[in-house]
C-alpha cells in the first residue's frame, strides 16, 4: 500500500429538498461546515485551509474571501475549484496537495447553492453588499483611497512619499520596451499635478487597465534539469485571506501579506534582505507602501524614508519591480499581478534584456486581490542557489 496522502476527518450535508425560500447559499454553506466540524470534533479556529465551488449566488468574484468572511476564518489556503460535477473529489486532491507542499494543515471542502424559486427573496447576507455599497464603498478606487487615509492619518505619511513610488515604477519603465508607459516617464510632481480621482488618491497612483495576457510553465525540478533552459525556482510560499468587505478588515494599515510573506520566508529560509528583487503587487501606491512595511524592510510608517533613501532601478540598491509593475508597465486584468511572476523569472534566469540585475538570486512576488484582503507570497530561486550553476541568458 503507498503512502497516505492526506486524511479525511469530518463529514456534513444537509437534507435535499425542492425549493429553498428564505435561504441563502452562504446561509447553506455554513450550516454544512458547522455539521462538518462538529462530526470532526473540531473547532473553525483549526480550519486553515478553503476550497469552495463557483456558485456563490450572492457574490459574482471573489468568492472564497467571501465564504471565508462569512464563515469567520482566515485560511492559509483558499481557492475556487470549477470542474462541474468532479468539483467535489477534486477539492480532495487539492486539499491534500496543500497540505503536503506546507500550505495549510486542515482544509474545509464546501458546496451548495440554494433553489428559490423567488431569488429576490433569499436574504442578502454578503456584508460587502449590507455595510459597504450603500454607503459608497464601491469600487477599487474609493476603498484603496480609505487605505492611504488610514495610512495618512495614523503615520503622517505625505502625499510626496506615495508620489515617489509612481516615479519610480514609470523609471523602470522605461527600461522596458513592452511597458504602457515606456517613452513617458514622470516625476513626483507630475503625479501630484494630475487629477483627484478619490481623496487623497491621484490619477497617476492608480494602474491603467489595459489588455494582454501572460503565461508560465511548471514542472518538478528532476524535470527542469533535464530541459536545455534556464528555470527558476519556487522556495517558498505564503497566502492569506482576511476578509472581502473593506469594513470588515482586521487593519487598514497593515494587511495578510505580512503573515503571507512570513510564511514564504519561513519556508524558503531567507528574509526579505536577501531578495535581489522586490516584485510586488502595485494597483496603487498605497499597496507598494503597505507591502513593504508588512516584509519588514522598512518599519511601519517609514516606507518614504526608504524609499528617499535607496534607488529602487535594476542597478540600484533595491530593485524594485523592475519592468514597471502595473503602475508603469500595465494592467491586463487578472494577469497584472502575473507579470510580476514572469519578471521575477526574467530577472533570475538573466534574461532581463536592458534592465538585469546583476547576479539576482531570490526574488520575492507578492500578490493582493479585491481590498487588502487576499494575499499570496512567493520566494523564487535562480539556478545558482538551487544547483550551484550559474544562470544562463538568451
Amino acid at each position: 500500500m503507498s503512502r497516505p496522502k492526506a486524511a479525511i476527518i469530518g463529514v456534513g450535508e444537509l437534507k435535499p429538498c425542492r425549493v429553498t425560500d428564505g435561504a441563502s447559499t452562504l446561509g447553506m454553506l455554513a450550516q454544512a461546515s458547522v455539521l462538518a466540524l462538529h462530526d470532526a470534533g473540531i473547532d473553525k479556529a483549526d480550519i486553515d485551509g478553503l476550497l469552495v465551488g463557483p456558485q456563490v449566488g450572492e457574490t459574482p468574484q471573489h468568492v472564497p474571501a467571501t465564504v471565508a468572511e462569512y464563515l469567520g476564518l482566515q485560511p492559509s489556503m483558499a481557492n475556487v475549484v470549477d470542474l462541474g460535477g468532479a468539483s467535489g473529489p477534486g477539492m480532495i486532491w487539492r486539499a491534500a496537495a496543500a497540505i503536503e507542499a506546507g500550505m495549510c494543515h486542515t482544509v474545509l471542502c464546501v458546496l451548495g447553492n440554494h433553489r428559490n424559486q423567488d431569488a429576490l427573496r433569499s436574504p442578502n447576507r454578503n456584508p460587502i453588499r449590507e455595510f459597504d455599497v450603500p454607503f459608497g464603498a464601491s469600487g477599487a478606487n474609493a476603498t484603496y483611497a480609505q487605505l492611504k487615509q488610514a495610512h495618512m492619518a495614523k503615520y503622517q505619511s505625505k502625499d510626496e512619499d506615495f508620489a515617489l513610488i509612481t516615479q519610480w515604477a514609470r523609471h523602470n519603465a522605461q527600461h522596458h520596451h513592452h511597458a504602457i508607459f515606456n517613452g513617458k516617464p514622470c516625476d513626483a510632481n507630475d503625479v501630484l499635478q494630475s487629477p483627484l480621482i478619490a481623496e487623497p488618491l491621484h490619477l497617476y497612483e492608480i494602474v491603467m487597465p489595459v489588455a494582454g495576457a501572460e503565461a508560465v510553465i511548471v514542472t518538478s525540478v528532476t524535470r527542469a534539469q533535464t530541459i536545455n533552459n534556464p528555470a527558476a525556482y519556487l522556495l517558498g510560499a505564503g497566502e492569506k485571506v482576511t476578509h472581502r468587505a473593506l469594513s470588515q478588515a482586521p487593519d487598514l494599515t497593515s494587511g495578510p501579506l505580512k503573515p503571507a510573506m512570513a510564511h514564504a520566508f519561513k519556508q524558503s529560509n531567507t528574509s526579505v534582505f536577501d531578495m535581489s528583487l522586490l516584485s510586488l503587487y502595485d494597483c496603487y501606491t498605497i499597496m507598494v507602501a503597505l507591502t513593504l512595511e508588512d516584509s519588514g524592510i522598512c518599519p511601519a510608517g517609514k516606507f518614504g524614508d526608504f524609499i528617499r533613501s535607496n534607488t529602487l532601478g535594476y542597478d540600484g540598491s533595491c530593485p524594485l519591480n523592475t519592468h514597471g509593475g502595473q503602475l508603469g508597465f500595465g494592467q491586463p486584468d487578472l494577469a497584472g499581478g502575473m507579470t510580476h511572476v514572469v519578471e521575477a523569472v526574467h530577472q533570475l534566469r538573466e534574461s532581463a534584456t536592458g534592465r538585469q540585475i546583476p547576479s539576482a538570486k531570490y526574488a520575492l512576488v507578492t500578490g493582493n486581490g479585491a481590498t487588502l484582503s487576499e494575499a499570496v507570497a512567493l520566494v523564487l530561486g535562480s539556478a545558482s542557489v538551487v544547483l550551484g550553476k550559474p544562470g544562463v541568458g538568451r
